[in-house]
C-alpha cells in the first residue's frame, strides 16, 4: 500500500509539472519581467539602502525588519536547495540546467518583487490583531472573498510544501556519508539522527517568529560566507577549466542531451524545478515571510525581496554548480543529491576538507530552512483554522522531521514538487491579476522617491 502511494506521487509529480505549469511559471514572470517596465531592476542600490535599515520604523506594523525578513526568507532558500538542489539537477538534466536555472531566477526577481509587494499591500491580521501575509491574504483581501476557495487552496497545498521532509531527508543522509557508517546500520543511525534534528529544530521554532527572525538574521551571513569561501577555493585550484564549464552550460541547455531521452522539454523542466525549490519564487512561501515585514510601504518590501534570487540562485547555486562540474565526478556518478556534491568537493580538496566544510555548511543550511519553514507551515494551518490550532503544527512537524529522515530520498523531491506545483497556481494566478496595483504603486514611491520625499 505504502510503495504504491509513493509511486502514485511520483507520477503525479512528473504530471503535474507540465508545459502548462511551466508557462504559468516561466511565462508569468516574464511577463512581470516586462511589465514592471524593469523600473525595480534600476532601483537595485536603494534595495540594499532599505535592507540596511534606512528605513526602519520601529512603529510600523509588522514583526521582523526588512533586514530580518531578508534573512528569514534566504534562510529557507539558500539551504539544502543550493547544496543537494543543484547536485539533483545536474544528475536529471546535466550541465544545461543550470542555464534554465538561471533564467527562472531573473524573471523570479520580478515575480518577487510583485508577490513580496502584494504581501504587504494586502496583509490580513490574526485573532490577536497581528499583522499576517502571504497569497492567502492577497487572494482574500485583494481579489474578495468570492475568491477564498483559490487561498483556501493554496493553504492546504502549503501545508505539505512547506513539510521539513527534503531538509531532514538530505542533513541525515550527509552526517551519515561523512560520518562512515556502514549500510546494515544506516536506518538505525538515521533514526537517531532524525530524533536529534528535530529536538534541536523544536528549541527554536517553539519560540515563534521573532525568535526564528532573529537565528535566521545571525545564521545567514556566517552561511553564506564560510560557504562561498569553499566554492571559491575549489574553483581557483581549477580556474582553468571554468570558461569550458560555462561553455558547456550554454551549449547542452539548448541539446538536452545529457537528459534521458534528450528531451530539450525535459531538461527545461528539471531547471525550472530544481530553481523553484532554490528560490521559491512564484510558490507562495516567501510572501509569508515578507508580509511580516515593519513597514508601511509595500514596495520597499517587494525591493528587499527581489534581492532574494540574485543572492540564491545567481550567486549561490551558480557557485555550487560550477564546483561540482569543475570536479567531473558529476560524470557517470551512481547517486544523487548531497552525496555527489560531497564526492565532488573531496575530489578537489585534500584531507576530506570538502566533505568536514559541507557538513558544517550543511547543519547551518540545514537548520537555518527548517526553522524559517515551519513559521510558513504554522500560517497556512493558521489560517485555515486560527492561530489556535495552527499551534500544533509545531508538533507536526517535529514528527515529520523523524519520518522524513529515513525514507527514499526520490519519493521526499516528488512529493514537495507535486506540492510547489499547486502552491504556484494560486500564487501566480492572484499575482497577474493584481499587477496593476503593484505597478501604480510602484510609480507612486519612486516618483516620490526622485522629489527627495520621505515615503511615509
Amino acid at each position: 500500500m505504502l510503495t504504491q502511494l509513493q509511486d502514485s506521487i511520483i507520477q503525479f509529480s512528473g504530471w503535474v509539472w507540465g508545459i502548462p505549469l511551466l508557462i504559468l511559471l516561466i511565462g508569468g514572470g516574464l511577463f512581470l519581467f516586462l511589465y514592471s517596465g524593469l523600473v525595480p531592476f534600476r532601483y537595485m542600490r536603494h534595495a540594499v539602502a532599505v535592507l540596511r535599515g534606512k528605513y526602519d520604523k520601529h512603529d510600523s506594523p509588522g514583526d521582523l525588519s526588512h533586514y530580518e525578513a531578508l534573512s528569514s526568507a534566504i534562510a529557507a532558500t539558500v539551504g539544502m536547495g543550493n547544496i543537494s538542489g543543484v547536485a539533483i539537477a545536474i544528475a536529471e538534466g546535466g550541465p544545461g540546467a543550470i542555464f534554465w536555472m538561471w533564467l527562472s531566477a531573473f524573471v523570479g526577481m520580478a515575480t518577487k518583487f510583485f508577490t513580496c509587494t502584494l504581501s504587504v499591500m494586502y496583509r490580513g491580521k490574526d485573532e490577536e490583531g497581528n499583522a499576517k501575509g502571504g497569497p492567502m491574504y492577497v487572494i482574500t483581501e485583494g481579489l474578495g472573498n468570492r475568491w477564498k476557495p483559490l487561498a483556501i487552496f493554496f493553504a492546504v497545498a502549503g501545508l505539505v510544501g512547506t513539510l521539513p521532509a527534503f531538509q531532514a531527508n538530505q542533513l541525515t543522509q550527509t552526517l551519515v556519508d561523512v560520518v562512515g557508517i556502514s549500510p546494515e546500520n544506516t536506518a538505525t543511525s538515521k533514526l537517531v539522527f532524525g530524533i536529534v534534528i528535530a529536538l534541536i529544530t523544536g528549541t527554536v521554532i517553539f519560540g515563534g517568529i521573532k525568535r526564528i527572525g532573529k537565528v535566521a538574521g545571525k545564521l545567514v551571513p556566517l552561511m553564506v560566507v564560510l560557504y562561498l569561501l569553499t566554492v571559491l577555493s575549489i574553483l581557483m585550484l581549477r580556474i582553468g577549466e571554468v570558461p569550458e564549464i560555462i561553455q558547456l552550460i550554454f551549449t547542452d541547455a539548448f541539446s538536452g542531451k545529457a537528459v534521458l531521452g534528450g528531451a530539450l522539454g525535459t531538461l527545461i523542466i528539471t531547471g525550472v524545478k530544481r530553481a523553484a525549490f532554490s528560490n521559491e519564487a512564484g510558490l507562495g512561501t516567501a510572501p509569508m515571510m515578507h508580509g511580516t515585514a515593519k513597514t508601511n510601504e509595500p514596495v520597499r518590501e517587494g525591493l528587499v525581496a527581489m534581492l532574494g534570487p540574485a543572492i540564491d540562485t545567481l550567486l549561490v547555486c551558480t557557485l555550487t554548480a560550477l564546483a561540482i562540474l569543475a570536479s567531473g565526478i558529476w560524470q557517470g556518478f551512481d547517486g544523487n543529491g548531497i552525496s555527489l556534491t560531497l564526492k565532488a568537493f573531496d575530489s578537489v580538496l585534500p584531507y576530506n576538507l570538502g566533505s568536514i566544510i559541507i557538513c558544517i555548511c550543511v547543519l547551518i543550511f540545514a537548520f537555518s530552512t527548517l526553522f524559517t519553514y515551519s513559521f510558513y507551515g504554522f500560517s497556512c494551518l493558521s489560517y485555515l483554522f486560527g492561530k489556535r490550532i495552527g499551534a500544533y503544527y509545531n508538533w507536526i512537524y517535529i514528527v515529520t522531521i523523524v519520518i522524513a529522515s529515513t525514507i527514499k530520498l526520490k519519493f521526499v523531491i516528488s512529493l514537495i514538487d507535486s506540492a510547489y506545483a499547486l502552491m504556484a497556481i494560486p500564487t501566480m494566478v492572484s499575482t497577474l491579476l493584481l499587477a496593476p496595483r503593484v505597478r501604480r504603486a510602484a510609480k507612486d514611491y519612486f516618483s516620490r522617491l526622485k522629489s527627495n520625499f520621505e515615503a511615509v
